[in-house]
């Protein structure tokens, strides 16, 4: 069975791509820095910039990016709990959602956005709501 829906990124090209971003966020607000001291050097003497907006506007900056470094964080916990997860699986005994596929899982593949279980005779189980886990084949009785 060919598991569909399973993209081949990983969790550690996910977490770089986070850093990526954090990088950029990090870039943006240190422009926005460089616009605002900007602005305060060229403000009209006349009719100066209201010093409250400017600070409303560096806190939307700070906000965004702490939101930026809470993502990251939490893709880093996320990933950490899907290893964690993951490794329990194998040695144990599982049914895919539909049953069309059962066996001892003998590796796992952890992507960015999912697991993968492949059996000990090759076969692969995407590891989502309805999936059967047991610690051993069921036994049949005659």
């Amino acid at each position: 069975m060919a598991v569909s829906g399973v993209s081949s990124t990983s969790s550690t090209s996910s977490s770089s791509s986070t850093s990526t971003a954090q990088q950029k966020a990090t870039l943006n607000y240190d422009n926005f820095l460089q616009l605002l001291i900007a602005q305060m050097k060229n403000q009209d003497p006349t009719d100066p910039v209201d010093a409250s907006e400017q600070m409303s506007q560096l806190a939307s900056f700070s906000q965004v990016e702490q939101t930026i470094q809470t993502n990251s964080k939490l893709d880093t916990l996320l990933a950490s709990s899907s290893l964690t997860q993951a490794g329990s699986y194998i040695g144990k005994y599982m049914t895919s959602a539909d049953g069309s596929v059962k066996g001892t899982v003998a590796s796992v593949k952890v992507y960015s956005d999912g697991i993968v279980a492949t059996t000990t005779d090759g076969k692969s189980i995407l590891v989502q709501a309805g999936i059967t886990l047991a610690d051993k084949a069921p036994t049949t009785s005659s």
